[in-house]
């Protein structure tokens, strides 16, 4: 499986409606340093924001660390959300740090790689790698960048995680390009873009296959269900695909096959020309099964390992595919002050279900710094 975040998507510079899109993020500062932050964010995603927004809201000191590359920047548009159908995934975001900003927030790009401490006084390593252009790097390159440098040393009273996850995709020649456009996953954020066309699942595990297949069927009269490297279906299964005119193809895929030269791109590249139409998937003996979209099942693996210092961990998703870390419905991990929100925690979450999660995190930490503040208040008064 290879790990991508996504091929930035081109959008237009402005929202309706709004001031134009800023899409630089300003680099770490010796006063960010300085600063005892009432919380600092890491990530800045709709979660993210969502909860720096409520904490802002309630006059906290708030700092967002940014990488600038969210899992979602290979979609053209982000779907489900009210009000914000279809707008451009950056975005979204550029819209959601300048209202964190316009509350007093503060938004830098880094890279966490540590934190340590305890709850009312963390300290988080941050790779600085300078001001960025969001969704104008690879992860990995973004990583790299932040390794090599001293790392800034952040102080906060409570952390919140809001990194999302890393998606692994089948490693298929060709279906990394398609990412986010004629390679698909999930028939709520692209299912109408892909409808009554000619679309494949690409079948590794066979439960979720069927799944996928049944609820893409909702959108298209002819879906095919690529055999690949899943075990056969049961009879059930089987039946059920056969009943809807779902056909099976046996066959391992090799390749994805785009239209024209769109050039080679690896896991997780950016740029700005998208890839030709996708046209076909290319089986082991030579047959070529024409489509318009691939569905496959990508493995989310969230972004917390820089919080192994703690003991923190990500765990195996209930259902046996990803990884996520373990948390109540309100964001509370096993450590004190560290709370989680978004995809890192529940990857099945879709952009407006990790914003409320943030909005509820955020509302959680204020009332947590509340009740130490009545605590100290009530000692000094006491002394």
């Amino acid at each position: 499986m290879n790990p991508v975040e996504s091929p930035a998507a081109t959008s237009p510079d402005r929202i309706p409606g709004s001031a134009p899109a800023a899409r630089v993020i300003p680099a770490l500062t010796a006063a960010d340093a300085a600063e005892r932050w009432d919380a600092v964010v890491i990530g800045g995603g709709a979660a993210g924001l969502n909860a720096a927004l409520m904490l802002v809201r309630s006059r906290r000191r708030v700092l967002v660390v940014d990488a600038g590359a969210p899992r979602n920047r290979f979609a053209d548009g982000v779907h489900g959300v009210l009000g914000r159908e279809d707008v451009p995934p950056l975005d979204l975001v550029a819209q959601g740090r300048a209202e964190v900003e316009s509350y007093g927030g503060v938004v830098r790009s880094g890279w966490v790689t540590a934190v340590g401490g305890a709850e009312g006084d963390f300290l988080v390593e941050v790779g600085n790698f300078g001001t960025a252009s969001a969704g104008a790097d690879a992860e990995a390159a973004i990583a790299g960048a932040a390794a090599s440098m001293s790392p800034v040393r952040l102080t906060a009273r409570h952390v919140v995680v809001a990194t999302g996850v890393a998606d692994a995709l089948p490693d298929i020649p060709g279906l990394a390009a398609q990412w986010g456009r004629g390679v698909v996953h999930c028939p709520y954020c692209h299912g109408w873009e892909v409808r009554d066309q000619r679309i494949a699942v690409l079948a590794e595990v066979p439960a979720a296959a069927v799944h996928q297949a049944q609820l893409f069927r909702q959108l298209s009269a002819d879906v095919v269900v690529l055999q690949h490297s899943s075990a056969p279906f049961d009879e059930a299964d089987a039946r059920g695909l056969a009943a809807r005119g779902i056909r099976v193809v046996a066959g391992e895929v090799v390749e994805l096959v785009s239209e024209g030269d769109a050039g080679a791109r690896g896991a997780g590249d950016d740029t700005s020309a998208a890839p030709g139409r996708l046209t076909g998937a290319r089986l082991a003996d030579g047959t070529l099964v024409p489509i318009d979209a691939l569905v496959v099942a990508s493995v989310p693996v969230a972004h917390v390992e820089f919080l192994a210092p703690l003991g923190l961990h990500a765990e195996t998703h209930p259902m046996g595919r990803g990884e996520q870390l373990p948390a109540t419905p309100f964001g509370v991990t096993a450590i004190p002050g560290v709370w989680v929100a978004g995809n890192a925690t529940d990857i099945m979450a879709q952009v407006g279900a990790a914003a409320a999660a943030g909005a509820m995190v955020g509302a959680q930490v204020n009332a947590a710094l509340v009740v130490a503040e009545v605590r100290a208040a009530v000692a000094v008064a006491d002394s």
